[in-house]
């Protein structure tokens, strides 16, 4: 069975840092390699990296793979699907690597039954075949989402592949998944965009020139995803909109709470408050890779 695996032809459709990323490892242990971008260019220095066996602008490139993963950006995923389907033969699993499951699983499972839904939790500020690195999904969460009529087989295939690349799988439901990624991946990200919006608001010059200069670690831990990929933030908006406005909300909620104690000078609530979130931090931070 081993055997089987390591022969088994892949197709990554989507050659940026996730789908070269995924190329480098799944290359290491055996597998066959078949990248598909929109650019001739990427799929030339994809080969020239290592990323891939081979790489074509044509997805029939993908008609010999036994499975194949989706990693284009997330608005692109359905579309780029429905034009898959016709190079591939029924049995193949595909699978793919966006942040939010919900509205693509609903989407695509009624039309394909060895289909899976992926999240791999792992990435870096980069972008790009470029960007590509060995062992990026080592230790960090894969989450998988498949459904009642997900047949065992492929959710088996595809987890053998995740297993080898060294994270940790997760199963969920897909509304589940963009549930708990509403709180501790998009959320961050919106309040980390409204506190570089906040300090940039500073109407003397003098005063936010002093503040850019003095940012340390603190500043910079809590604005980097709001610093990031401006593209991605947007698509996390628009595909998981209500499980974000919720925490959004509730963020607002607890937000107006600091500000009344603040303003009331009630520093033995705000203190209790503070203990008890430092607390519940440690919750957080006995996930992997933290």
């Amino acid at each position: 069975m081993e055997i089987l695996f390591l022969l088994m032809n892949i197709g990554i459709l989507g050659l940026g840092l996730i789908g070269g990323s995924l190329g480098l490892d799944l290359r290491s242990h055996g597998y066959y390699v078949l990248g598909v971008s929109r650019r001739e260019s990427t799929c030339q220095r994809a080969i020239a990296l290592g990323c891939v066996d081979q790489a074509s602008v044509d997805m029939n490139l993908l008609a010999v793979a036994e499975v194949v993963f989706i990693c284009t950006p997330m608005s692109l995923i359905i579309p780029t699907f429905r034009h898959l389907i016709a190079h591939l033969p029924s049995t193949t699993v595909v699978t793919d690597v966006g942040s939010v499951k919900a509205p693509i699983v609903k989407e695509i499972a009624p039309i394909w039954e060895n289909f899976i839904g992926g999240h791999p939790m792992a990435g870096t500020a980069e972008s790009g075949i470029e960007a590509a690195v060995p062992n990026l999904f080592v230790n960090r969460p894969y989450v998988l989402t498949p459904v009642a009529t997900t047949p065992n087989a492929a959710i088996a295939v595809v987890e053998q592949i995740v297993q080898q690349l060294g994270a940790t799988i997760y199963h969920c439901l897909p509304e589940d998944h963009d549930r708990a990624v509403s709180w501790i991946s998009h959320l961050p990200v919106m309040i980390s965009t409204s506190l570089i919006t906040a300090c940039m608001s500073e109407t003397d010059p003098n005063v936010l020139q002093l503040a850019q200069k003095l940012a340390s670690s603190g500043f910079r831990d809590t604005s980097r995803v709001g610093g990031g990929n401006p593209e991605l933030g947007v698509l996390m908006a628009q595909y998981n909109r209500s499980c974000l406005l919720r925490s959004l909300q509730q963020y607002r909620h607890n937000l107006d709470e600091l500000i009344n104690l603040i303003d009331q000078e009630n520093w033995v609530a705000l203190e209790e408050k503070l203990q008890l979130n430092q607390q519940a931090r440690r919750e957080f931070q006995l996930g992997v890779g933290n």
